[in-house]
């Protein structure tokens, strides 16, 4: 198969499909690989590199796609990469369609068939293909939070861990999974006061006998998310539904409430933010605030890390992309029912029952699709 890598387009995306690492293991298969000029810029490989992987080096997008029948990308194709794709096309990258109908209508109108990382699934129920990006995400929330809650990026004046003396920032972590618990993670290891909020009491007990009493847990509810939420100075929204939009968890009237200069981090903003008050915003401009409180809501945060976060991602999607180029989309799908799951659009149909509920498409099964 032939396999194009064109240079991400986003605002402020640095990472890259494929590594040169990942190459080698493609062109090993006989695959051909095609990758756009520039394209491994922004983690440090050159078209060089690439080239001595066994990469061809196309001039353009243009180019990449014309070549290519597997498209391999990161973020979800920019208006102007839709309008290049047809249904000879498998596009395997981030979709996040659930909250964008625009790009829904361009990848069903295209006959693609499109294969979003952050719904695969494994065994034990988890999206190994959105996990890397979620622990990047997720220790990244605490640096950002933390940097945004100095005085000179408008938040309160608070060095999170405090000093001897001085006590910590109040740190609210909404969600306890791959995210949340990088956040703890981080918010811990810099000495911040740290609760979090899950509905899942396994998840709070998983979570607990991680991290002891050094964090507090608290069972999610209403009454509950409004009393941390708004005593706290940094919260981060960590909140998933696989496939859909996430649920608007802090409430505009919570804002009201909290302490002027206070910081929320949303992290589900690329399913659509879990704060009601939440817009994505990027690396450039990544912040605004409503209320007197601080938002970061930047929809690509592991691009501002494009070498840690390509090589992590890379290391996941790699095997399910060989599988994909080897034996053929129908195929691979059929040998797989968890890459099945990462099928949401194909042959003008929608294939993720999620995504076809939140912008009313009819719900098309995979193989039946694929036909």
């Amino acid at each position: 198969m032939i396999v194009g890598v064109p240079t991400e387009i986003k605002p402020d995306e640095r990472r890259v499909g494929l590594t040169p690492n990942s190459v080698v293991d493609y062109v090993r298969l006989d695959h051909e690989v095609v990758v756009q000029s520039g394209a491994g810029l922004g983690i440090g490989a050159t078209d060089a590199d690439y080239e001595q992987a066994g990469a061809r080096i196309a001039a353009d997008a243009a180019a990449v796609f014309a070549a290519a029948e597997m498209i391999v990308k990161v973020k979800e194709p920019q208006a102007v990469e839709r309008a290049m794709l047809h249904e000879g096309h498998l596009l395997f990258t981030y979709l996040h369609l659930a909250p964008d109908p625009e790009q829904t209508s361009d990848l069903v109108a295209s006959g693609a068939t499109c294969i979003a990382y952050e719904t695969v699934t494994d065994d034990d129920g988890g999206l190994p293909l959105l996990a890397p990006m979620s622990q990047v995400a997720g220790r990244m929330s605490i640096q950002a939070g933390a940097h945004h809650l100095e005085s000179p990026m408008g938040g309160a004046g608070l060095l999170l861990g405090g000093v001897p003396g001085v006590a910590p920032a109040k740190v609210v972590v909404i969600g306890g999974g791959v995210v949340g618990e990088n956040a703890i993670e981080m918010a811990v290891g810099m000495g911040a006061h740290v609760t979090v909020l899950d509905r899942s009491g396994s998840v709070l007990d998983r979570l607990a006998k991680r991290f002891g009493p050094t964090i507090v847990t608290i069972h999610s509810n209403t009454a509950t998310t409004h009393e941390y939420v708004t005593d706290a100075d940094l919260v981060v929204g960590a909140v998933l539904v696989r496939g859909d939009r996430a649920p608007k968890i802090v409430t505009r009237g919570m804002l009201s409430e909290m302490r002027a200069g206070s910081v929320l981090v949303d992290v589900a903003i690329d399913q659509g933010g879990c704060m009601e008050t939440s817009r994505a915003t990027t690396h450039a401009d990544p912040t605004f605030v409503v209320d007197e409180v601080v938002h970061y809501c930047v929809a690509n945060m592991p691009g501002a890390v494009p070498r840690t976060s390509t090589y992590a991602l890379n290391n996941d999607t790699l095997p399910f992309g060989l599988r994909l180029a080897t034996q053929g989309a129908k195929a691979a799908i059929e040998a797989d029912p968890h890459l099945a799951n990462g099928v949401n659009v194909a042959a003008g149909k929608v294939t993720e029952p999620s995504v076809a509920a939140a912008l009313g498409y009819d719900f098309v099964p995979p193989l039946d699709a694929l036909v």
